[in-house]
């Protein structure tokens, strides 16, 4: 399947787009309440687990509030089912 065909890019704008099929170098996702941050770095989890070999357990998704990061998981569950049982996602207060 071609990257442009996968249903992981269903639905998502082009700069969404962008962000989930870069995977070289670092990545910032900055934009306002309501824009698609989360979709967008739940799709890019999937992109680099379904269509880029990565290990779930090779995956951390950090963010600051624990309702934030229950809600990344629950996405990330329905999304990938048993594959995202490995992903640690989680606050900067459990990792630390």
């Amino acid at each position: 399947m071609h990257v442009t065909e996968s249903p992981i890019l269903n639905g998502l704008n082009e700069s969404q787009k962008r962000a989930v099929t870069t995977i070289t170098g670092p990545l910032m996702i900055v934009a306002g309440p309501g824009t698609g941050k989360t979709l967008t770095i739940i799709r890019r989890i999937a992109y680099l687990i379904c269509c880029q070999g990565v290990h779930p357990e090779h995956i951390l998704a950090v963010t600051f509030t624990n309702r934030a990061a229950r809600e990344m998981r629950e996405r990330t569950e329905n999304l990938l089912r048993e594959q995202a049982r490995n992903i640690f996602i989680g606050t900067v207060h459990l990792l630390g």
